[in-house]
């Protein structure tokens, strides 16, 4: 027997030897890139909550404010509330992505 098999599957030591590398190759980008800390990931999510909540709640004041001078009701408190929380998950969306450029360069 040559050691391969007529199914055009490898023998098992191929098998064994591929999953032994494709195992050494992982702990060693672990090693290279370790994981963010506890802190560092709710710290993350906290830039994150602030990115979006922060315009939302600029968006509802000035919409707010416009309103009780012209004396409009909701005019426009609901659409800047919409803009502001587009502009705050748009702006989270960038640093998100920003963040996981910067990691992988």
């Amino acid at each position: 027997m040559s050691g391969h098999r007529g199914d055009g599957r490898k023998p098992s030591s191929d098998q064994v030897a591929d999953a032994a590398r494709q195992a050494a190759e992982r702990s060693s980008r672990g090693r290279e890139e370790p994981e963010p800390s506890l802190g560092s990931r709710l710290g993350q999510i906290g830039i994150l909550g602030w990115a979006v909540v922060l315009p939302t709640l600029i968006g509802l004041a000035l919409g707010h404010w416009l309103d009780r001078t012209f004396g409009t009701g909701v005019f426009f408190s609901a659409p800047l509330l919409m803009i502001g929380a587009a502009v705050g998950f748009w702006s989270a969306w960038k640093w998100m992505h920003r963040q996981q450029r910067g990691r992988h360069e």
